[in-house]
């Protein structure tokens, strides 16, 4: 027992391997599952936001937990033998040119599954979820943390931050405009010359005030040319003038560049919002997707992005009711649809 690192006072659940006889493999699993579940604090609470049935059963009656597992399973089941009859009813008629779309687009989605399982196995980071660059800085003696994007053309301020550095006063209205990108925002003007303290170093720095923007300030391209900066993703850090600045950690960050929040569109050389010339209107497309992850909630278009307002049309009634059926709300069924290019089986196991 301690070759297998098992301490005094541990609890071992003991099942013969293979074992099933009259449906009792299904209460096995039902109940490794559910210690599983009530070890597992995180998931736990995810169960009782996602299936608070499930949970309570999980917590109180092991033989409704397992029933409701079978009849989950059962679920499945159903789905997948009408998934092998609809690929029967498209195979009787090769010269039916839908039933033909129909099959290609089934093998489309096994090739994405099957891209997504190579992902997940071989290189599972790529569904983390990345922290932004933040640093640490001081405008007229005022600390801000400061957004890093060398994809902005320009060096962005709110007039909120603005206020609280002291810099209202200095607006040219001049350079006053309005961008246009991923919706639209009011260019106030610019601050041509401020002092920016950065670790032990006092920078001149301009800013461009515009309205609409979730960062306080946006450190872009055109500062970090002029100084000569190094962002150094291998330490974490901003070189610049020979310091090294920290970038913050996640818990660091401010209340707006929280991930748990909606995410952020920072100005980037996409979006027209960052470009030399104020005052001139220019176009641009953004990209079509929300970037939803399941389980989050769901994110606000511009009016200007918003072409279906119905997203559940795209998939069979029957599909959202099964997921639905299953104890999730419409919304996570609809996700999850997405997500499983509408195989109704893979929704479901990415809602588990």
């Amino acid at each position: 027992m301690q070759e297998y690192g098992i301490p005094d006072n541990a609890m071992l659940l003991l099942r013969r391997k293979g074992a099933n006889v009259g449906g009792r493999q299904i209460e096995q699993d039902a109940e490794t599952m559910r210690l599983q579940i009530l070890g597992n604090p995180e998931l736990m609470r995810q169960l009782q936001q996602s299936q608070p049935e499930l949970a309570a059963a999980a917590q109180s009656d092991p033989g409704r937990f397992a029933e409701l597992l079978r009849h989950t399973a059962e679920r499945h089941q159903e789905v997948e033998l009408e998934r092998q009859r609809e690929i029967e009813r498209l195979n009787l008629d090769p010269f039916d040119i839908e039933a033909q779309r129909k099959i290609e687009e089934h093998i489309r989605q096994q090739a994405v599954l099957e891209n997504m399982e190579h992902a997940l196995e071989f290189s599972p980071e790529s569904f983390g979820r990345v922290t932004m660059l933040y640093i640490p800085v001081e405008v007229n003696s005022h600390p801000v943390k400061a957004f890093v994007d060398s994809g902005a053309q320009q060096t962005i301020m709110s007039p909120e931050c603005a206020e609280a550095c002291g810099l209202m006063r200095l607006i040219d209205k001049r350079f006053a405009g309005i961008a246009r990108g991923v919706g639209t925002a009011k260019i106030l003007g610019r601050v041509h010359s401020a002092q920016l303290k950065l670790a032990d170093l006092y920078l001149p720095c301009s800013f461009t005030i515009m309205e609409g923007r979730d960062v306080d300030l946006l450190f872009g391209l055109d500062m970090l040319k002029a100084h000569q900066a190094c962002i150094d993703l291998q330490k974490g850090v901003l070189r610049i003038q020979g310091r090294e600045v920290q970038f913050l950690s996640e818990h660091e960050l401010p209340d707006k560049a929280r991930f748990m929040e909606e995410p952020q569109e920072p100005v980037s050389s996409s979006n027209p919002a960052s470009g030399s010339n104020p005052g001139q209107v220019s176009g641009g497309s953004g990209f079509p997707g929300t970037g939803n992850t399941l389980g989050s909630a769901p994110v606000a278009r511009p009016p200007t992005q918003q072409t279906n307002t119905n997203p559940s049309n795209r998939f069979p009634e029957a599909s959202v009711q099964t997921l639905m059926g299953l104890g999730f709300s419409r919304e996570e069924a609809i996700r999850a649809l997405e997500a499983a290019g509408g195989n109704v089986d893979v929704a479901a196991s990415f809602l588990f």
